[in-house]
């Protein structure tokens, strides 16, 4: 299972005056200001009702359990915002696995408004389980303890997040640096660049790397954006990867723009990104699962079919999925 540098000395490494990791040259600059963060928090935080979910946005457990029993070997199944399971050339992955009800520390934070289609006790044997960074709406302690299959899954993580696993009993991990790619049979996960940070507290902003990979078994290959931010870095990642058969995207989380445009992707740059690294369809994910930001949460799947259609990028290549539907890959 060899790691392999694909671009020797252009990843960014952690900046020695500080022992944080930047995003790549050409990312949208952060701008906080404590008071629009003071007044979104709050707005959040004393929101009283739950958005009304539409109808077929998320599948009945029986529908949930079905599609899974009769995925094929080339399909993606949606369990809500960045986590899915992917089978590609007889090889099953997960990302980004957060099945919990809240994305937070000791039961604080954002609360899912729509239930998980599966409990991590349900989830299937993964060959492999990638996580794009350390935000708990990504990196999900409760989920990580109960896999089932920690002793056979291997882990696939940005540099940094290995010890979060192996002190929860997962014996295979690996850590892995941008423009690397790790193998097994015919199975290659490449790390990539992605804009965004990581942190889970209140001192440890950008001591671990955020990442967006490549998932490529024989002749089909899943791009898996992590949380980012529009920037640069995505055309180059086209030319060196491209192209893709499918690119799961976020599209969700992006107001107000002046807190949110450095750190996650409208729907409009959503079918940007998609383009960029030349993905021929792209699923819109990190959406219609927990309130991040203030915006509408089913606003973001209209933006982004339209922008399909304005980017001339195709309706019928940009895809939204109810959470817990298995579609086919081809």
């Amino acid at each position: 299972m060899p790691i392999q540098t694909d671009r020797p000395g252009v990843t960014l490494k952690a900046d020695a005056r500080n022992s944080r990791y930047r995003n790549p040259p050409g990312s949208p600059g952060r701008n906080l200001r404590l008071g629009e963060v003071m007044r979104v928090s709050y707005e959040l935080l004393t929101r009283k009702r739950l958005p009304a979910i539409p109808d077929g946005h998320v599948l009945t457990r029986a529908d949930v359990h079905r599609q899974l029993a009769a995925a094929s070997n080339s399909s993606i199944t949606w369990l809500g915002h960045a986590a899915f399971i992917i089978r590609i050339g007889g090889k099953t992955i997960l990302t980004d696995p957060y099945l919990s009800k809240v994305a937070g520390p000791l039961g604080l934070g954002p609360s899912r408004y729509v239930p998980a289609p599966l409990k991590p006790s349900e989830l299937p044997r993964a060959d492999v389980l990638i996580v794009s960074h350390n935000h708990y709406d990504h990196l999900d302690d409760a989920t990580i303890r109960n896999y089932p299959y920690k002793d056979t899954t291997q882990v696939v993580v940005p540099t940094g997040l290995a010890s979060f696993f192996t002190a929860r009993g997962y014996p295979k991990v690996v850590e892995t640096d941008w423009w690397t790619t790790w193998t097994s049979d015919d199975l290659k996960i490449t790390t990539l660049p992605a804009v965004h940070f990581s942190g889970r507290g209140l001192f440890d902003r950008g001591r671990t790397l955020w990442a967006s990979f490549a998932i490529k078994a024989k002749d089909e290959t899943v791009w898996f954006s992590g949380d980012t931010a529009s920037g640069d870095i995505f055309k180059e990642i086209g030319e060196h990867l491209g192209p893709i058969d499918l690119a799961l995207v976020g599209i969700g989380a992006y107001e107000p723009q002046s807190m949110m445009k450095s750190v996650h992707a409208t729907p409009e740059e959503a079918i940007q990104i998609a383009r960029a690294v030349r993905s021929k369809r792209a699923v819109g994910m990190h959406w219609g699962t927990i309130m991040l930001t203030p915006e509408d949460p089913f606003e973001a799947p209209v933006r982004f079919r339209q922008a399909a259609i304005d980017q001339n990028y195709g309706a019928e290549n940009a895809w939204i999925l109810s959470v817990g539907e298995t579609r086919s890959i081809a």
